[in-house]
């Protein structure tokens, strides 16, 4: 499949037509957006997935969608994509009050063309985590890659194994019982793409195999659930890492973050 017909079949799939577990999908107007919570009094955040905008209209929406996260005092998030129009989009949510995070290129991997390096059987030490009192492992990962509070993440994690474990899978690779790296995987059956999400490795142990490791069971898990892709949000990091197992680029995407005032 050529990239822009992929491209094309990801913005139907995984930004329009998506709805995700404890969020609400809300057509408003050119925009598509998930308002994240459990009941309709106790949001967390707006997640804005998709829009179709041009230079006459986007001000306007860009400016309706702070009313409405300051009306309900939440965040909003706005995910754009590269091919997102207008084509200054990034600098008027800027003007706009959001702050924007570093960019990530959206990879994607035909799972039918997996290389064969991915579909051997793994002998490294990895284990799915099914019991959210377990995550602690993956808490401890992730706080001493990335030096920030994980909490966020391991309440999202736990959530989703309790409410829909058929979702999440939570893998952690280890050396003997330490947990060195973890990553995880989205998958809604019977939808196209699957995504691999986490990634995280200790510095002591990269360039070992673990990050492969963890890639090779997520991958063979996505393919034994029908998944037709699976995709990745790729730092700068792991982008060389699954651009050498045949993951291509489709685009190129930044968070924009506009928070409430105090």
């Amino acid at each position: 499949m050529e990239v822009q017909e992929l491209l094309a079949l990801y913005d139907l799939e995984e930004r329009i037509k998506a709805e995700w577990p404890n969020s609400e999908r809300e057509e408003a107007g050119p925009v598509i957006r998930h308002l994240q919570g459990d009941t309709a009094a106790v949001r967390e955040s707006c997640f804005i997935a998709f829009s179709r905008l041009d230079a006459d209209t986007a001000d306007r929406v860009i400016q309706e969608q702070i009313d409405y996260g300051r009306g309900q005092g939440i965040k909003v998030a706005w995910k754009l994509y590269e091919h997102d129009q207008p084509a200054d989009l990034n600098a008027r949510l800027l003007l706009h009050g959001f702050t924007g995070d570093e960019p990530e290129s959206i990879m994607a991997l035909d799972l039918g063309e997996a290389p064969a390096a991915l579909l051997q059987p793994v002998h490294m030490d990895i284990r799915r985590i099914h019991d959210p009192e377990l995550l602690s492992d993956v808490e401890a990962v992730e706080q001493a890659v990335w030096d920030e509070d994980p909490s966020g993440i391991i309440t999202y994690l736990g959530e989703a194994l309790r409410e829909f474990p058929e979702k999440m899978s939570v893998y952690a690779g280890y050396d003997g019982d330490l947990p060195v790296s973890v990553g995880w995987l989205y998958i809604d059956q019977g939808r196209p793409f699957a995504s691999l999400w986490g990634g995280s490795t200790l510095a002591g142990y990269r360039k070992q195999g673990y990050y492969t490791a963890l890639l090779a069971v997520r991958l063979q898990e996505a393919i034994q659930r029908g998944a037709r892709f699976l995709t990745i949000d790729a730092s700068p990091m792991s982008r060389p890492i699954v651009q050498r197992f045949g993951f291509r680029q489709i685009t190129t995407a930044c968070d924009y973050t506009w928070e409430p005032p105090q």
